[in-house]
């Protein structure tokens, strides 16, 4: 199976996700909208053992108690998040992959926390 590979803005950090993933899927809470600068994030869950970080190692963000996020140090870029309530698997921003059109998200998380904006395409 070809690896799905992923960087930063910069390419410092690059990270590599192999075989299938649990799921993808938008997150709208606060948190997540915060942490990566968006009004919603798309994370691909990926099974531990399955992905590796290549390059620069990142950063790690105690953002709460049991939740980690991860991000290049050079750039800033949000690249991950980890949390004990999912000790099995890492999500990755979507977005960073070299290929996003590889996954198709499915789920919608807390969107009782999303922003009231419409957005509408042009």
């Amino acid at each position: 199976m070809t690896p799905i590979k992923g960087h930063c803005l910069c390419k410092s950090v690059t990270f590599e996700l192999l075989g299938p993933h649990n799921w993808a899927g938008h997150c709208y809470c606060d948190s997540c909208r915060r942490g990566a600068g968006a009004a919603v994030v798309t994370f691909v869950g990926h099974p531990n053992g399955q992905w590796s970080w290549i390059g620069a190692a990142p950063t790690c963000f105690e953002s709460s108690p049991g939740n980690r996020r991860y991000f290049c140090a050079t750039c800033g870029s949000s690249l991950a998040y980890a949390s004990d309530r999912f000790p099995d698997e890492m999500h990755f921003h979507a977005a960073l992959l070299d290929h996003p059109d590889a996954i198709t998200p499915s789920g919608h998380y807390h969107t009782d926390e999303h922003l009231p904006w419409r957005l509408d395409p042009p």
